[in-house]
């Protein structure tokens, strides 16, 4: 009789165990509160109203900005202060330039519908390679470890760095909704930052289940009345250092450096 209690308690105690490593390890609780930020402008500057902001990366006192459109795409090193166009390389005029992300002493550069990334030298724009991927291309970023890339769908595709190979698939989803159009994207502080094609907010997604866990709502950040619809919020940029956060859009004739307060 001992025995079969001593056994029931053992396998309790497993099963409780168990169930609590999943919810850590999947952290999807549907307590989970999803947080709401507003913003403070702290500083805008100059940004070139040609430039249509596909890819932002923040280095070192500079911006490293890609651009789309056909006949227009190009890799740039901006300067902050001023917007000035220091470098420039311009891509081939049937290629429609797509996200950046800096790793290392290399910038990698997505492209939109023909599956092709490019691999640029940091310091001279001397493109070093290529790559292929079987998706179109959005945006990307990395965790210092993986490229983090997206492509219109609700879905973040993890790469090897060296190979460009996909190590992994992470599904985003608002509470049980998948959240399709991401865009832009930046990694700060272990969660991706992400826009969302035609909407003027930013989502906060926990990398590791794939849950927003908060939104940044930019609606006013720039009157777009009169605007190209299409001149939308693109572009989010982290300064770690300083802990600044610069957001931009697509012919926008400003980049902001904004502060997030949560929303009350």
């Amino acid at each position: 009789m001992r025995k079969w209690i001593l056994t029931a308690i053992v396998v309790v105690l497993a099963l409780s165990l168990s169930l609590a490593a999943y919810a850590v390890l999947n952290n999807n609780s549907p307590d989970t509160e999803v947080l709401n930020y507003e913003y403070t402008v702290v500083n805008h500057y100059p940004h070139d109203i040609t430039a249509f902001t596909e890819g932002l990366v923040y280095e070192n006192g500079f911006l490293y900005e890609s651009t789309g459109l056909y006949g227009n795409s190009a890799l740039r090193r901006v300067e902050l202060q001023t917007g000035e166009t220091l470098q420039l390389y311009s891509m081939s005029p049937d290629l429609f330039g797509e996200g950046i992300t800096m790793f290392g002493d290399r910038i990698i550069q997505l492209t939109w519908k023909p599956g092709k990334g490019f691999v640029y030298d940091k310091n001279s724009f001397e493109l070093i390679d290529e790559f292929t991927y079987p998706t179109e291309g959005w945006g990307i970023t990395n965790d210092g470890k993986n490229l983090i890339m997206s492509d219109g769908t609700a879905n973040l595709y993890f790469l090897n760095p060296e190979t460009f190979e996909r190590t992994g698939t992470l599904w985003v989803h608002d509470g049980d909704a998948g959240l399709s159009n991401l865009n832009e994207l930046e990694y700060i502080h272990g969660d991706v930052y992400a826009n969302v094609w035609h909407q003027d907010k930013i989502a906060i997604i926990n990398i590791q289940t794939g849950q927003v866990r908060g939104w940044i709502n930019l609606t006013g950040l720039y009157d777009m009345s009169n605007a190209d619809p299409e001149n939308v919020l693109n572009g989010i940029a982290y300064d770690a250092s300083s802990e600044r956060l610069f957001v931009t859009g697509k012919r926008w004739p400003q980049l902001f450096e904004i502060k997030l307060k949560i929303a009350e």
